[in-house]
């Protein structure tokens, strides 16, 4: 079962519209600017992190335990069930109590954390340290941990996005190995669908946007999109991906029964967390989601056999068939931190020490975040998990880009793709545009 909450819950609006006020209130310390204690002497350091589930809490104060055996002179506080509003108050005002070490489930907030200078910049330390972050962490995860070449924070265990299916469905329905291009995935996702009255006794699988883990960003992955230029404006409009991306979708929506119908029908499925999820009981046969899934879907007893594969890629990509959505939990020192070396001792040794980052992703269960990780025979996992680890690894694999506002233009998407596939909006080309000058109006205002 999961531990980092998924990152589609981490992103209600009014809980990102807090951190990011919070976010732009904070001390704005420089990079290295606590940076003059010696981590060789006694001292005490703070860190704070969100998980909450006593597994979790077990799992965190090993991975601490293992530090300060390694560090005997280094003592860690660890103040747990953080969330990112309480972690940026604490960064905002600072003292004794506050973290010198935090850990966020929210990747949106790094190109905040970043640019406000509420978390310093890691690349001295880096550099210092002799770590190459781009041979160290997945391509994916290397690029969700900085902002503008601010390296404010490092990966510390990821997610990675792919599909779920049922085989014994598959096998009624004579489809033998999982679609690698989205026109296999049409023609299996039609397959099998099997109507009953005005609804459906079995769905290939829910397209509409509100369908738990089915987000634009998580779709348009496998279309290796580009977000923003090199002068920061939106790309909505001028990569070809989103206009791919958004036109797959509504096929997909039309092809299945429409947008009416199939809302109807989702109204009555279980929550996205419950053992009644959809495609635990097999009323979605296909199911776009995280790691964490799999461990859910055994829990719940389903009555058939679950297999795991990436998700499609578009036709003219089949040579990249295995990429997939990355995101995940980072770490990082507090601007207001007097005690920054040693805290560094504390971070270098939970992101970047392969014993130590297997360990944890062992117990948490989610994806290690450092290559060297990904590869170690240490690992413990069912075998279908290793899907994950690959997808992690691919360097083809993508995420969405850190922003001066957090994850305000992942939202606007979002709510244009509520429009189009409801049939609210009918102009795609020019509902881009205007979506795109949206997200550039919100990014200037930020600034």
């Amino acid at each position: 079962m999961p531990t980092a909450v998924p990152e589609t819950a981490r992103k209600a609006a009014f809980a990102l519209a807090a951190s990011l006020a919070l976010l732009a209130t904070a001390c704005t310390g420089q990079s290295g600017s606590g940076a003059t204690d010696d981590a060789a002497k006694e001292t005490t350091i703070n860190f704070w992190h969100a998980w909450s589930a006593p597994n979790e809490v077990k799992a965190v104060k090993s991975l601490v335990a293992g530090f300060e055996k390694a560090h005997p002179n280094i003592h860690v506080n660890v103040v747990g069930n953080m969330t990112d509003d309480k972690i940026n108050q604490a960064l905002r005002t600072g003292g004794d109590r506050a973290p010198d070490v935090i850990s966020s489930f929210t990747t949106n907030n790094v190109g905040k954390f970043c640019s406000s200078g509420a978390l310093i910049d890691l690349n001295p330390f880096f550099e210092k340290a002799g770590i190459d972050p781009e041979t160290t962490f997945p391509k994916a995860m290397n690029e969700y941990t900085r902002f503008h070449g601010d390296r404010c924070a490092a990966p510390l265990l990821g997610d990675a996005y792919g599909l779920y299916y049922n085989k014994t469905a598959y096998r009624k329905a004579g489809i033998t190995a999982p679609p690698k291009t989205w026109s296999e995935f049409e023609a299996d996702a039609k397959k099998l669908t099997i109507t009953q009255g005005d609804g459906y006794k079995q769905l290939g699988f829910m397209p509409n946007y509100h369908g738990w883990e089915s987000t634009t960003e998580h779709y348009f992955a496998q279309f290796s999109p580009v977000y923003f230029g090199k002068d920061g404006k939106s790309h909505l409009a001028e990569d070809p991906a989103f206009e791919k991306g958004f036109t797959l979708q509504k096929r997909l929506v039309g092809e299945l029964g429409g947008f009416q119908r199939l809302e109807r029908f989702r109204a009555t499925l279980g929550d996205e967390w419950g053992a009644r999820h959809p495609f635990h009981t097999g009323q979605v046969a296909m199911q776009l989601d995280g790691e964490w899934r799999l461990g859910m879907a055994e829990e719940a007893k389903p009555k058939f056999e679950i297999g795991v594969a990436p998700l499609p890629v578009p036709d003219d990509q089949a040579d990249q068939y295995g990429k997939g959505y990355i995101t995940g939990t980072i770490a990082g020192i507090a601007a207001t931190s007097h005690k920054q070396n040693a805290a560094w001792e504390l971070l270098k040794y939970m992101t970047t020490d392969t014993d130590a980052v297997v360990g944890f992703a062992n117990d948490i269960h989610n994806v290690p975040s450092t290559l060297a990780a990904l590869k170690s025979p240490k690992l413990r996992y069912d075998p279908r998990f290793k899907t994950f680890l690959d997808i992690a690894a691919d360097p083809h694999s993508t995420t969405t880009p850190a922003s001066v506002n957090g994850g305000v233009y992942l939202v606007t998407i979002q709510q244009f793709g509520y429009d189009y596939e409801s049939g609210r909006v009918t102009d795609l080309k020019a509902g881009l545009r205007k979506t795109a000058a949206q997200i550039d109006t919100d990014i200037a205002q930020a600034k």
